[in-house]
């Protein structure tokens, strides 16, 4: 019989310094997140040591005295588990086998942390990338993900030669003298290269993606809207809502990295595409931010963004400070938008859930406030989408004879039919549609007339 035991996770243990400046609320909804990031990488976390400095150790991240007590933790727990395996060898290790750091660190202070405690050193940065690695899906992403993985280890080179002594740094000439590169030279050119030749695919794809969406922005009455946001803010769920079609939704941060484009149903006029797009998160690696550009390069060519955000987080306003940096940085952040608060539905009853709505339509005039899980709320945002697009339509009338009319299919698939009238010539259209199809179908108007006349 196998032992239930076998199966447990790997254990961690989350180590963090809080800077001053920072608000308890804001240290402590950062370690909350990144408890959630170990969940997603599959680690159970066991502990916490927290340690309030005005700056980093220089050496090892926290100070002396903390580093002893995290030793002291993890061989205990180390100890703990030899005794527990030599009474039943089948036993799971109880043993920490991990230090995950709520900051970005240097390669020297990951080396002296992981030495002086005795187990793994995985800083904020590294976890984010392992679960972009492990969640990617199409080929876009996984190459993506691996420039911004060789981009964070380059600089880190130097000091896996460190680890490896004295053959780390040989020079490649002969009898390790002479003009050839070290080691860790030549794995540096290596990653470079590789850097560049996946850089190429990905520039081959962007040429690709501006193709495909020259010719979706190229067809009749064709409108975009994308939803952002933080991780876990419900966005895949909303995006299922809006468009009928089954999308990956998991109660996990990052459970979407590559872009899904779906169709708003039901259909509208014009017709709308929505897409859903990698979510945000505190700290997000610049090099994530840069590989993942041309992914949420859709947030730019949207004419409509609907920021999502979980209403029921206590720590959302820093999560929508986030959000609202990282469309900054890519320029997004002149493209219209609707804040969307979701998960209203988490408040405990409806009391709760309409003060805390007349709550925020105060304090963030113009936003939505729902749950994905209720129909009519969907229906109201549906609404509010269509009305969007709808706003620039302009009221036309065309005339079709009755040689022409298998233009009618197009007529109702690109506008808003508003009436249908006919006479022993033809048939009228009065109808509301953006100006470039209004003008197509007025000129296709004026040519089937004309080829009557003929």
């Amino acid at each position: 019989m196998l032992n239930p035991e076998k199966t447990r996770l790997p254990r961690a243990l989350i180590v963090a310094v809080h800077l001053d400046g920072v608000s308890d609320t804001e240290f402590n909804s950062s370690l909350a997140e990144l408890a959630d990031l170990a969940k997603t990488l599959g680690l159970e976390v066991v502990g916490q040591f927290t340690q309030k400095r005005a700056s980093f150790d220089s050496a090892a991240y926290v100070g002396v005295g903390k580093r002893e007590e995290i030793r002291a933790f993890v061989q205990g727990q180390q100890d703990e588990s030899d005794r527990l395996s030599q009474a039943d060898p089948e036993a799971a290790s109880d043993a920490v086998e991990f230090i995950l750091v709520d900051h970005e660190i240097s390669p020297s202070q990951a080396l002296n942390l992981e030495n002086e405690v005795g187990c793994e050193v995985m800083d904020r940065t590294v976890v984010i990338l392992e679960i972009f690695h492990r969640n990617a899906r199409s080929h876009a992403a996984r190459i993506q993900v691996e420039i911004a993985r060789l981009s964070y280890m380059a600089p880190r080179l130097r000091e896996a030669a460190k680890r490896e002594g004295p053959s780390g740094r040989q020079r490649s000439g002969t009898g390790g003298r002479g003009s050839g590169q070290s080691r860790s030279e030549m794995d540096s050119r290596k990653v470079r290269d590789r850097i560049a030749e996946l850089q190429k695919e990905i520039d081959a794809m962007v040429a690709d993606r501006e193709t495909q969406r020259a010719q979706r922005q190229g067809q009749a009455a064709l409108a975009q809207v994308a939803l952002v946001g933080y991780t876990n803010a419900g966005k895949s769920t909303l995006m299922r809502a809006l468009t009928g079609k089954d999308v990956l939704v998991a109660n996990k941060l990052f459970a979407t990295l590559d872009t899904t484009v779906r169709t708003l149903y039901p259909e509208s006029v014009p017709k709308v595409l929505v897409t859903d797009t990698v979510g945000f998160i505190k700290n997000l690696p610049h090099g994530l931010v840069a590989s993942f550009k041309s992914t949420l390069d859709e947030a730019l060519s949207a004419s409509l963004l609907l920021h999502v955000i979980d209403a029921g987080d206590p720590g959302f306003e820093a999560q929508l400070e986030v959000t609202d940096k990282v469309l900054a940085e890519i320029g997004a952040d002149t493209v219209p938008r609707i804040r969307v608060f979701n998960k209203i539905d988490y408040l405990s009853d409806a009391a709760a859930q309409e003060a805390r709505t007349a709550e925020l339509q105060v304090n963030y005039p113009g936003c939505i406030v729902l749950s994905a899980q209720r129909d009519d709320d969907i229906k109201k945002l549906h609404q509010t989408i269509v009305q969007f697009f709808q706003k620039d339509l302009i009221e036309s009338e065309i005339f079709l004879p009755w040689s022409a009319q298998e233009l009618r299919g197009e007529i109702f698939a690109s506008c808003d039919v508003i009436e249908e009238r006919a006479d022993a010539a033809g048939a009228f259209f009065r109808f509301r549609a953006t100006l470039d199809v209004v003008t197509r179908l007025s000129k296709l108007s004026d040519d089937a007339c004309a080829g009557r006349a003929r």
